[in-house]
C-alpha cells in the first residue's frame, strides 16, 4: 500500500469519524433533560410536566355509535374489551368499536384472500378464524409490553415520590412531579400518573383515584403500592418511611423478575438451536462422511453386480 492510499484512508476514516461524533452530540444535546425543561418552561402556552391535558369525560363520537349499533356485541362483552384497551392505555369512548370493527374486518379480510390465493373453502375458514383472532393477539402484546413498563419503573417512581416527599412536597404535586420526570422513559407510567392527578385535581377522592389506577393496569405490584398509599392516608403515618420500606420490596420484586426471565432465557434459547443450527452444524460435520459412505457403498455395489 503505498503512501498516499493510507494517507487518503486515515484522513477519511478521520472525517466520517468527525462527522458522526458531531451529528451524535447536536442530537444528544437538542434532547438532552435540561434543554427540555428550558424548552417546557420557554414555552408560554405549554404546561410543565404535559405534553398534553388528559381529559377525564370525552364527548360521544357519531361514527363510533352508529358502528356500534351494527356490532352483534353485548355490553358485558364490550366493557370487558374496554378494560383490556384501558390496560393497552387506549382509554377513547370510541376504542371498543374500532376494536371490534378492526376484528371483524380483520376476518373477511383474511379469508377472502386465502380463499383468492388457495381457492379451497376449508383453508378459508381457518383463515377466517385466524383473521379474526389477530387484533386480540396484537392487544394481548401490548398489553404485556405496557405492563412490563409500568412494572419497571414502579421502583423509580416511589424513589421519586419519597425525594419529593422529603423536600416539603404535598402528595399531590409529588404525583406531579413524578410523572413529569418519569414520562420520558416510562410513558405508560407518565400516563397514568397524569390521569390519577387530573382526578384528584377534580375533585375525586384520592382513595378512588388510586383504586382507579390499580383497577386500570390490574398489576399486583400497583394494587399493593396504592392499597399501602390508601392505608397511609387513612391512619395519618409516615408516608416517606412506608414507601421507603415499600420501594425495597419493589426493587427486589424487579430483580426477581430479572432473574426468572434470565433462568427461562437457556431454555427459550434450545428452539432456535435445534432448530437452526444444529441442522446446518450437522451438515457441515456429517455431510461429508456421509457423501463418502454414499459412495463407497455405490462402488461396493456396483462391483457386486
Amino acid at each position: 500500500m503505498s503512501a498516499e492510499l493510507a494517507v487518503s484512508l486515515l484522513a477519511l476514516t478521520l472525517s466520517v469519524a468527525l462527522l458522526s461524533g458531531m451529528l451524535a452530540s447536536s442530537v444528544l444535546q437538542h434532547y438532552a433533560p435540561a434543554r427540555r425543561r428550558l424548552r417546557q418552561i420557554a414555552a408560554p402556552t405549554t404546561v410543565a410536566g404535559w405534553a398534553r391535558p388528559i381529559a377525564l369525560t370525552e364527548e360521544p363520537n357519531a361514527l363510533a355509535e352508529r358502528i356500534c349499533r351494527l356490532m352483534p356485541r353485548t355490553e358485558k362483552r364490550m366493557g370487558e374489551m374496554r378494560a383490556r384497551l384501558v390496560a393497552a392505555g387506549y382509554r377513547s369512548q370510541a376504542a371498543p368499536v374500532v376494536y371490534a370493527a378492526a376484528q371483524i374486518v380483520a376476518a373477511i379480510g383474511t379469508g377472502v384472500l386465502v380463499l383468492v390465493v388457495s381457492g379451497t373453502m376449508a383453508y378459508a375458514l381457518f383463515a377466517l378464524v385466524c383473521g379474526f383472532g389477530l387484533p386480540s393477539a396484537w392487544l394481548t402484546i401490548h398489553v404485556r409490553k405496557r405492563t412490563r413498563m409500568i412494572r419497571n419503573g414502579l421502583p423509580d417512581v416511589v424513589d421519586l415520590l419519597i425525594v419529593c416527599l422529603e423536600s416539603g412536597c404535598s402528595l399531590h404535586k409529588a404525583i406531579l412531579k413524578s410523572g413529569e420526570e418519569l414520562a420520558l422513559a416510562y410513558k405508560p407510567i407518565g400516563d397514568e400518573l397524569a390521569l390519577v392527578a387530573t382526578e384528584i385535581r377534580a375533585g375525586k377522592p384520592r382513595a378512588d383515584a388510586f383504586m382507579n389506577f390499580a383497577h386500570r393496569t390490574g398489576i399486583d405490584d400497583v394494587r399493593s403500592l396504592m392499597a399501602m398509599l390508601v392505608q397511609t392516608d387513612r391512619f395519618g403515618t409516615s408516608l416517606a418511611q412506608a414507601l421507603r420500606l415499600h420501594a425495597d420490596l419493589l426493587r427486589t420484586r424487579r430483580r426477581q423478575h430479572a432473574e426468572e426471565r434470565a433462568a427461562k432465557a437457556n431454555v427459550k434459547l434450545l428452539i432456535p438451536l435445534v432448530l437452526c443450527l444444529f441442522p446446518a452444524f450437522y451438515i457441515l460435520t456429517l455431510g461429508p462422511s456421509m457423501l463418502h459412505f454414499a459412495r463407497l457403498f455405490m462402488d461396493a455395489v456396483s462391483g457386486i453386480q
